[in-house]
């Protein structure tokens, strides 16, 4: 149960799809930064639990070899016992035959139940072999999908942060757009060009009053000679020259 729990949890996490969790996700970053917490603890655990599967798996793997080993050594005991209660035989000596044949017996006995507790081993170890490599690589997936989460969690933030700056740079826009200092130029411009028309308007009624002056000079000078020449008119004298310039 606990490594079925274990290759369950592993294929849960390793299913998760990141771009669904972001897009229902109210904070992407704050939901990127708890997943990559609970995905390291997650490797965590199983690395443990994975560790200690290994561990039980080399323990039995060892007690195959043992008894392995220990069913080649009885047999060698069998054989040694046998040929020994051969030469005795031989020999003449029945009675030590027998109880050489007697210890053959014994370690062929020990060699058979060697041998059945290595086979009965076997499928177990096939089978936490199988579990072992599927821990392993399910381990290989959760790592890749932390290093996953991570470089979309620092592209988040990096492009949260650029559209931070971007929003910064809009909101100075918009102040200048609402306090714009050209519109103030502006007026100032408009103003200075009333005071410039003002006071050529001034120039213009001046230059017109003075030539009023010079028109009106101009009358004096033609009145003062009509004037002259009634008075030298009337008394008998020709009439006046005309003034030549």
């Amino acid at each position: 149960m606990a490594k079925q729990s274990i290759l369950g949890r592993i294929s849960q996490l390793l299913r998760a799809n990141v771009n669904n969790l972001i897009d229902q996700a109210e904070d992407p970053q704050l939901m990127l930064d708890q997943l990559v917490r609970d995905f390291t603890n997650s490797i965590s655990d199983a690395e443990s639990a994975v560790a200690q599967t290994i561990g039980n798996l080399r323990l039995m793997e060892q007690d195959h070899a043992e008894d392995v080993a220990a069913a080649a050594d009885w047999g060698r005991k069998a054989l040694a016992a046998s040929n020994k209660a051969d030469e005795l035989r031989a020999a003449g000596n029945s009675g030590d035959a027998d109880k050489f044949d007697a210890l053959a017996k014994i370690a062929l006995q020990r060699q058979v139940s060697s041998e059945n507790e290595a086979k009965q081993a076997e499928p177990t170890i096939a089978s936490q072999t199988t579990t072992v490599d599927a821990l392993k690589k399910g381990l290989d997936g959760m790592h890749a999908k932390l290093s996953q989460l991570v470089a979309k969690r620092d592209e988040l933030v990096a492009r949260s942060k650029t559209a931070d700056a971007q929003g910064q740079v809009l909101d100075a826009i918009k102040s200048i757009d609402l306090m714009d200092p050209t519109s103030e130029l502006g007026r100032f411009e408009d103003k200075i060009r009333r005071e410039e028309a003002k006071v050529a308007g001034q120039q213009e009624l001046a230059a017109s009053s003075l030539d009023a002056q010079f028109e009106g000079l101009d009358d004096v000078t033609e009145q003062a000679e009509v004037d002259a020449r009634l008075a030298a008119l009337k008394a008998g004298g020709a009439a006046p020259q005309a003034i030549t310039q």
